[in-house]
C-alpha cells in the first residue's frame, strides 16, 4: 500500500498541468485568432465598486491604429445571452451589443468600471476591423504585444487590489492559517515527535495522520506564498499555486489510505467473524486490491479534474465531469464507510468501543462528506462566493475531522482502553506486542 501511495504522488507530479495566468495578463492581440473566434478572448475578471479599472499597454501604436483595434468588455450574463439566443446574431452585431468599449489607439489606456450595484464577471475580446471580414489573406498582419492589469478599489477606494471578488479575502486566511498551524507547531511538535519516535501500538496511525497534517501545512503555506505574491503583481508565483494543489491532493491519499485501511480491516474481520483479533487491519489480497482500486480511482479523477479546470486553488466547485464524479466517490465512500462502522457498533458491547467507534464514524465521515455537502450548499451563494465558500469550508471541516482523529489515538483513556479491552493489536500496526497502555 505504501508504494501505491507513492506511485500515485509521482503520477501526480509528472503530469501537474501548468497554473493558470493571473489578473496581470501579457500576450499579443492577434486579428487571426480574432477572425477565427468573431473575437479573441482575452480574460475575464469579478470587478466590484464604484472605481474599478482596466489598464492596458501597447507598443506598436501604428499597427493597432491601422487595423482599428478595440477591446469589447461584456458582463458575463448578456454574454451567455447572446451565445444561447436563437435571433443569430452576426458578428459585428455580438460587437455592438458590448457593454464596454475601447478604442486603443495610445500607449497606455485607462477603462474605468463603476457604477457595479454588486460583483459581477465581465469578459473581455479584442477585435479590429478585419473580425467580421470573410477575407483572411487581410488578416495576415502584425499582432499586438499588450500587457493587461486588470484592479478592483482597496478598502479606501483606490484601484490597487489585483484580486477579483471571488478571491477577495483568500490572502487573509491563509495568512491566518499559516499563523495558525505555526502556534500549533510550537506547542504539539515535540510531544507529537516523542510519541511517534517511541513507537509503540499507534506508531503507523500517527505516521499517515501526520504527513496528512504536515500536506496540509505545505499547501497553506504555497497558497500564502503565491497570493501574497499576487497581491503585488497580479500574476503570483504560479509554481507554488501548483504546489499547494499538488500538496492537497497527495493529503487526500493520505488520509483515504488511512480511514479505508482502518475501515476495511475492521469491517473484513467482523465478516470473518474473528473474535481473537477483531480491531486487527486485516490486509488481505481482496481489502488491498479494493483499496487500491479506490485510491487510484480518486488519483485520476483528481488529475482529471485539475487539467479540466487549472483556474481554481486547492477547490473547485465541481463544474465538469470530472469533479461530478469525486462528489459521487466521497458519497459512496462515507456511506460504505458508515454503514460498515455502523454494523460493528450495533453489534459491540463494550461502551468504550462504541464510544471509540462513533468518534472515528465522526470524523471518517466529515472528511468525506464536507466537500459534496458544501458543493451543493454553495449553490444559493452569488456565483463570484462559491469557490470561496468551497475552498474555505473545506479546509476547516477538514481541520476539524484530523483534530478528532488526533485526539481519538492521543487519547490516553479511549484508544487505550479499547486496546487493553481487546488484548490484541491495534489497526496499522506491526507488531501484537503492545498491550499495556503506554504513558508519555
Amino acid at each position: 500500500m505504501g508504494g501505491l501511495r507513492l506511485l500515485a504522488v509521482a503520477l501526480t507530479c509528472c503530469w501537474w498541468p501548468q497554473g493558470s495566468q493571473g489578473k496581470t495578463l501579457r500576450g499579443s492581440f492577434s486579428s487571426t485568432a480574432a477572425q477565427d473566434a468573431q473575437g479573441q478572448r482575452i480574460g475575464h475578471f469579478e470587478f466590484h465598486g464604484d472605481h474599478a479599472l482596466l489598464c492596458v499597454r501597447i507598443n506598436n501604436i501604428a499597427v493597432a491604429v491601422g487595423k482599428e483595434a478595440k477591446l469589447y468588455l461584456f458582463q458575463a450574463q448578456e454574454w451567455l445571452k447572446l451565445q444561447q439566443s436563437s435571433h443569430g446574431y452576426s458578428c459585428s452585431e455580438k460587437l455592438s451589443k458590448a457593454q464596454l468599449t475601447m478604442t486603443m489607439n495610445q500607449t497606455e489606456h485607462n477603462l474605468t468600471v463603476s457604477q457595479i450595484p454588486s460583483p459581477q464577471t465581465w469578459h473581455v475580446f479584442y477585435a479590429d476591423k478585419y473580425t467580421c471580414q470573410d477575407d483572411k489573406e487581410n488578416s495576415q498582419v502584425e499582432d499586438i504585444p499588450f500587457e493587461m492589469v486588470l484592479l478592483n478599489p482597496d478598502a479606501e477606494g483606490n484601484p490597487f487590489d489585483h484580486f477579483s471578488a471571488g478571491e477577495s479575502g483568500l490572502h487573509e486566511f491563509f495568512f491566518l492559517l499559516v499563523l495558525v498551524y505555526f502556534v500549533i507547531a510550537c506547542i504539539y511538535a515535540q510531544s507529537l515527535w516523542q510519541a511517534i519516535k517511541k513507537g509503540g501500538p499507534m506508531h503507523m496511525i500517527l505516521k499517515v495522520l501526520t504527513t496528512a497534517l504536515l500536506l496540509q501545512a505545505g499547501s497553506a503555506l504555497a497558497n500564502y506564498i503565491h497570493f501574497s505574491s499576487y497581491s503585488k503583481d497580479g500574476i503570483g508565483v504560479p509554481f507554488m499555486g501548483s504546489l499547494a494543489e499538488f500538496f492537497d491532493i497527495a493529503s487526500q491519499i493520505q488520509m483515504l489510505y488511512l480511514l479505508l485501511s482502518l475501515c476495511m480491516g475492521w469491517t473484513i474481520v467482523r465478516m470473518k467473524k474473528s473474535q481473537s483479533r477483531p480491531l486487527q487491519w486485516d490486509s488481505t489480497p481482496a481489502s488491498t486490491g479494493i483499496a487500491v482500486f479506490i485510491v487510484m480511482t480518486q488519483s485520476v479523477l483528481l488529475l482529471w479534474e485539475q487539467f479540466e479546470d487549472t483556474s481554481h486553488h486547492s477547490y473547485h466547485s465541481h463544474h465538469n465531469l470530472a469533479g461530478i464524479l469525486l462528489i459521487v466517490l466521497r458519497i459512496c465512500l462515507a456511506l460504505s464507510l458508515g454503514c460498515g462502522l455502523y454494523q460493528i457498533i450495533t453489534v459491540e458491547r463494550s461502551t468504550l468501543k462504541r464510544e471509540f467507534y462513533i468518534t472515528f464514524a465522526k470524523g471518517c465521515i466529515l472528511w468525506f462528506l464536507c466537500h459534496p455537502v458544501l458543493a451543493c450548499i454553495s449553490v444559493i451563494f452569488s456565483d463570484y462566493q462559491r469557490d470561496k465558500v468551497v475552498t474555505i469550508g473545506v479546509i476547516l471541516c477538514q481541520s476539524v475531522s484530523m483534530v478528532i482523529l488526533y485526539r481519538l489515538f492521543l487519547s490516553h483513556s479511549l484508544y487505550w482502553e479499547v486496546s487493553s479491552l481487546s488484548s490484541v493489536t491495534l489497526p496499522l500496526t506491526i507488531s501484537s506486542g503492545h498491550k499495556s497502555r503506554p504513558h508519555f
